[in-house]
């Protein structure tokens, strides 16, 4: 995901804040911050592999520690970061009505920015990559699990382009912790298509644009094409393959884009398998507030308000 002045500026806003009063609804408060505004921010880090892996969480208000709160993992794309994503892909509003925990980890720098290591193989964006993504995404659940009330059945995951692309991989090699992925302009790579290999019935939504010219909707050699993502997942997950088509209301004539959803329902467990088309869609998250240079955002859906309504119809075990 490009940078953005916009959000460049939010960001330094953001770090400039982080010696506001601290509050105590962890149960390690020693490293909570409370930015005003903003809510509850913590920036955390923890070692993974010899390296400090750093990541910025939300604690919405209402947690209390006295009930267990699903997880949701927002991952930035590729060249941006976490506060960024916590801005253009903003999941925080939605958290404090919902009462979910938000983290949005950081990548580890490659060529001078940072990324997700999703495919070390197959030429493309994250070609020599050594970072251990994976592992380091299980070690954060787990030490987010033990300095909170988390409910370890609805950890989630969710991100942008590169981010997107690493929710679909812990789908595939870590979905005995992860519920339910989002993608939002990210796909599959050919390394982890071949080598997919989730453990349970996955649900899968994928929300993504037909004009997207940094993932193309009909695939690349290093990525696959939106409809083998799709098939993929119907299959896996033995869904009906013949999908239940309704269209939004197109809200936003002028952003020269509309949206289909398309739902495989009859899946294992009660998953489906769903995707957002956005005809005419960039590479921008739907709804953003911040709008990308020289790409119109669709407006006739939140991404944020869609991924987390899907999100919240599932736990580990399938449909809730």
């Amino acid at each position: 995901m490009r940078k953005i002045t916009t959000i460049l500026i939010l960001a330094i806003l953001f770090t400039s804040c982080t010696s506001c009063s601290k509050n105590s609804n962890s149960k390690n408060s020693s490293s909570e911050v409370e930015v005003e505004n903003l809510g509850s921010h913590i920036k955390g880090s923890i070692m993974h592999n010899g390296i400090q892996r750093d990541y910025i969480l939300y604690i919405p208000a209402i947690y209390d520690g006295n009930t267990d709160v699903p997880l949701v993992l927002n991952f930035h794309g590729i060249e941006s970061n976490a506060t960024e994503q916590m801005f253009y892909g903003d999941f925080r509003d939605i958290a404090d009505t919902e009462g979910f925990i938000l983290v949005h980890p950081e990548g580890t720098f490659l060529n001078g920015y940072q990324h997700w290591n999703v495919d070390s193989f197959t030429p493309g964006t994250t070609t020599g990559s050594t970072a251990d993504d994976v592992g380091f995404t299980e070690v954060l659940i787990d030490k987010l699990a033990s300095l909170y009330t988390i409910n370890l059945d609805r950890v989630y995951s969710t991100g942008m382009s590169n981010g997107g692309f690493m929710s679909l991989l812990l789908a595939c090699q870590l979905s005995e912790k992860i519920a339910a992925v989002a993608s939002v302009t990210g796909s599959m790579t050919p390394e982890t298509y071949a080598l997919c290999n989730p453990q349970h019935p996955t649900p899968v939504l994928q929300i993504h644009g037909t004009s997207d010219a940094d993932v193309p909707y009909d695939g690349v050699f290093w990525s696959r094409s939106i409809d083998d993502v799709i098939s993929y997942w119907v299959n896996y997950n033995n869904c009906d393959t013949d999908p239940t088509i309704t269209s939004f209301q197109d809200i936003d004539s002028l952003d020269g884009s509309t949206v289909e959803h398309f739902v495989y329902s009859g899946g294992d467990n009660g998953v489906t398998t769903e995707h957002m088309k956005v005809t005419g869609g960039n590479h921008t998250w739907s709804g953003a507030d911040i709008d990308l240079p020289g790409l119109n955002t669709n407006q006739d859906i939140n991404a944020s308000i869609e991924v987390w309504k899907f999100f919240s119809r599932f736990d580990i075990n399938g449909e809730r």
